[in-house]
């Protein structure tokens, strides 16, 4: 820029000296050498040249001068009546004569800055064009362009792929025969001047007629020829099998335990009418009846069903780390917490160890333990829950703490089917046989204002075929048999 400037600087020097040397040159012809020829038209040649370098108000003062030296060496008297008119005449000529030269001068340079102005633009649109089709051709999710009435204009390869289309057939077809939800889609509002920009999940159809679900991002713009529909499709199939796959299994294994927990609570009911009933076969007062012998034989049956292995044969743990599944838990509850008017503190250790866990049934675990939580500071005043994470020894510990009061009867916290819980009484209790059924723990212990829950979580390893556990026995094992009559002391109805 400085180099740029001293050129200019030294050009403008050059021309006013030129300029100079020219209009003293034909003032000293004029006055010696041509008396009797007036030489005055001559000054325009160097009003040219001072006209395309300076100012305006620069070019008026050369041109007064210029008059000036004209009048002077004039062969013509000067007089008001012809004096006056003729100097008007000249140094009008003049000025017009430097004006011409400034205008044109100026006209050719902002050409010139235009046209640089407009090559560095075409040339910066053709270098984003051409990164834009890398980019377009290169993407792994299908885009596509319409226009108005649905015609693909434009379509990647990996639209092409993704409809299973041999390359460069879909521009021409209907966007909608391939997403079919998108026909509802208004490419403009009402007004006429907003557009769309949105997301959906709808269903997609190959080539081939088959049906898949897809992920669409898409948005409407306006164009001189139109409106026009952009969008951007995924496959999700494989993830919708995944995640129904992996309900199925959460299910399954929660139904497992379920069902050994209603087989343990019939167990308990059929051994209490098996010794009723074999004191009153001791006591001779039914002998011969045969319904009181069908009775026991009934009972004995339902002992077998109740006694059926419902021992869980596979697990689904891995390494997992833990403050990435705290992270997306924060994303999932914060939401819940803000409307119910909850204020969260969370407190993660940066270095966490990985953890051996399922992480949909973790995952599982801590939503159970924050609908508690939430449901427990309903009506109290001060709602806080701080959910703290820590290294514990080898492993880690995950603590859940609210102010929703304490629990009446902890004994009775982790026992299904617990008479005043809400719904069957079921969560706690499932939470821990989880936590069981991949070496880690639940317990629950008191606070002043509150309750806190303490997850448990082994270091992350690969546990050997002898170290498979079931779950259902250790849960199960260490719960006393409840009696058959009588009224059993409940736990808290919102911590179930």
């Amino acid at each position: 820029m400085n180099i740029f400037s001293f050129l200019i600087a030294a050009r403008r020097r050059s021309a006013v000296l030129t300029a100079s040397a020219m209009i003293a040159a034909i003032a000293l012809i004029d006055a010696h050498a041509a008396r009797d020829l007036p030489l005055g038209f001559l000054y325009l040649f160097p009003m040219l040249l001072v006209g395309s370098v300076l100012r305006r108000w620069q070019i008026a003062g050369v041109a007064a001068i210029c008059t000036a030296l004209a009048e002077t060496f004039d062969e013509f008297t000067w007089g008001p009546n012809s004096g006056v008119p003729r100097d008007i005449l000249y140094f009008a000529a003049f000025s017009c004569m430097g004006l011409f030269a400034f205008e044109a001068t100026r006209s050719r340079r902002l050409s010139s800055e235009y046209m640089a102005r407009l090559e560095s633009e075409v040339t910066a649109r053709r270098d984003a064009e051409e990164q834009l089709a890398v980019l377009v051709e290169s993407s792994p999710a299908a885009i596509l362009t319409a226009n108005s009435e649905g015609v693909i204009l434009l379509a990647n390869d990996a639209a092409h792929r993704l409809f299973e289309e041999k390359p460069g057939a879909l521009p021409g077809r209907f966007i909608h025969a391939y997403l079919p939800s998108l026909a509802h889609v208004p490419l403009r509002d009402d007004d006429g001047r907003r557009f769309l920009r949105t997301a959906m999940e709808c269903q997609g159809r190959k080539a081939d007629g088959a049906v898949f679900q897809a992920d669409v991002w898409f948005s409407t713009y306006s164009t001189s020829a139109g409106a026009r529909l952009s969008a951007m499709a995924t496959d999700r199939s494989e993830d919708l099998r995944m995640r129904e796959e992996i309900n199925l299994q959460q299910l399954l294994t929660g139904s497992r335990i379920l069902i050994a927990a209603v087989s343990h609570e019939v167990r308990n009911v059929c051994g209490a009418i098996a010794m009723v009933h074999e004191n009153l076969t001791r006591s001779g007062r039914l002998a011969g009846d045969k319904d009181f012998e069908t009775l026991g034989t009934l009972v004995l049956a339902l002992e077998r069903i109740a006694a059926m292995d419902l021992r869980q044969t596979a697990s689904q743990a891995a390494g997992l780390d833990i403050a990435q599944l705290l992270d997306e838990l924060r994303i999932v509850i914060d939401p819940a917490l803000r409307d119910a008017g909850v204020s969260a503190q969370w407190l993660i250790d940066p270095n966490l160890p990985p953890v051996w866990a399922d992480r949909h049934s973790l995952m599982q675990v801590f939503l159970n333990l924050n609908n508690n939580a939430v449901r427990a500071m309903e009506d109290k005043e001060a709602k806080l829950l701080k959910i703290a994470a820590r290294p514990a020894g080898a492993g880690v510990e995950v603590r859940i703490a609210d102010t929703g009061g304490g629990v009446a009867y902890p004994e009775r916290l982790f026992h299904p089917f617990q008479q005043s819980a809400q719904a069957s009484g079921l969560g706690l209790y499932l939470s821990r046989a989880f936590m069981r059924s991949f070496r880690g723990d639940l317990r629950y212990e008191p606070e002043a204002n509150g309750a806190t829950f303490v997850v448990c979580l082994s270091p992350a390893h690969r546990e050997s075929e002898d170290e498979r556990y079931d779950p259902q026995d250790s849960d199960i094992a260490d719960r006393r048999p409840q009696p058959v009559s009588g009224k059993p002391q409940p736990a808290s109805p919102d911590r179930a």
